[in-house]
């Protein structure tokens, strides 16, 4: 039995926290698996592991010299992590704390749930080589589709592992109801939110847009100021942040679902929406792209441009039966991210050890 430590730097909302959790959950059942938070912030998933919280907690940010500012937290997670045969960093900034640790006898796996671009020019612009650093440091990276495991083997040595479907579903959309979900935190930029708003502006009187997700109070006041701009309070419900039975609703109760997020590593809440025999389409990003196999399982559109986003899913507003062909290449589609395959490349990593 391999002793698995997973760090991340909080277990709060979101995809990279929930498809972590989800993974580690169910290494469980054939390995010693804790969990290790560098924040004291309680953890927001069910954890079927133990949690170690870092002893001086921190909330981790992006900013620049993070060897510096985090020395004492690297030092204490160094501490712990010696403890176990395999350790997973879970993200970017934590793959680069790989590069101050020394661990000459426990295997790091850095696990990346965002493309390699993003975190190079985005999420990492102001510690690049600190992450570049940590990259090599590694013993293997794990990234989520083809175009990335393109862009970080120049790294290091990396394999594509797909993060599993986070929910179980509780039926089918009969695709009925004149409801389109979307799922996504209320992040404006990363999840095109301008976006989502203006194609509800245009959508027939008689359908909505259903949203779920939170956002920042500042994100939260741009949104209201978009919906206003656009005259789209009659056509979206604002659901909040949703889990288990919630979210299964808000799937359940619609008939179309749309993401128009401008990047993404591997959106779950696409396959999510699979598994309750929803129709997908969404603007191109490398992480729809990989999920709907380029357009085989979904509509792709060009990123951004919400005219010929709308143009492409109005022929299902007014086609029950076009829905269904749609829903039916999403259920088939989905059964690709169903957890036991995942785990089983996830121990062919661990075998290496």
């Amino acid at each position: 039995m391999t002793k698995i430590l997973i760090a991340l730097e909080n277990i709060g909302l979101g995809g990279l926290k929930r498809a972590t959790t989800v993974v580690g959950n169910a290494l469980v059942e054939n390995h010693e698996v804790s969990y290790y938070s560098f924040s004291d912030l309680e953890p927001f998933y069910n954890l079927e592991a133990p949690l170690i919280f870092g002893k001086t907690p921190v909330t981790l940010d992006n900013g620049a010299k993070p060897f510096e500012r985090f020395a004492t937290q690297i030092s204490e997670f160094n501490q712990v992590a010696s403890d176990f045969d395999v350790v997973i960093l879970s993200g970017g900034l934590l793959s680069s704390f790989a590069a101050r640790l020394t661990l000459p006898h426990t295997q790091l796996i850095g696990w990346m749930h965002n493309n390699v671009v993003t975190y190079l020019k985005q999420y990492y612009a102001d510690l690049e080589d600190e992450f570049i650093a940590g990259l090599r440091a590694l013993d293997v990276i794990v990234s989520l589709t083809e175009s990335d495991l393109s862009g970080f083997s120049q790294y290091n040595r990396t394999v594509k592992i797909w993060n599993p479907l986070t929910i179980t579903p509780s039926g089918h959309s009969d695709l009925s109801q004149h409801l389109i979900a979307f799922t996504a935190r209320i992040a404006i930029q990363h999840k095109g939110i301008d976006f989502a708003v203006q194609l509800a502006a245009k959508l027939p009187d008689d359908w909505q847009l259903a949203m779920a997700g939170g956002g920042s109070d500042e994100d939260m006041a741009i949104f209201k100021s978009l919906i206003e701009k656009y005259h789209a309070e009659n056509k979206i419900i604002y659901r909040g942040s949703l889990k288990d039975d919630a979210l299964r609703s808000h799937y359940q109760n619609a008939s179309l679902f749309v993401q128009t997020s401008r990047w993404e590593g591997l959106p779950l809440v696409l396959a999510e929406a699979m598994s309750f025999g929803l129709p997908i389409a969404a603007m191109r990003n490398t992480g729809a792209a990989e999920v709907l196999n380029e357009g085989q399982y979904g509509i792709l559109t060009d990123n951004g441009d919400v005219n010929a986003f709308y143009e492409a899913i109005a022929p299902l507003l007014h086609d029950k039966k076009l829905r269904q062909t749609y829903a039916d290449q999403s259920l088939a589609r989905v059964e690709d991210f169903k957890i036991a395959p995942i785990l089983t490349q996830w121990e062919t990593i661990f075998s290496e050890k």
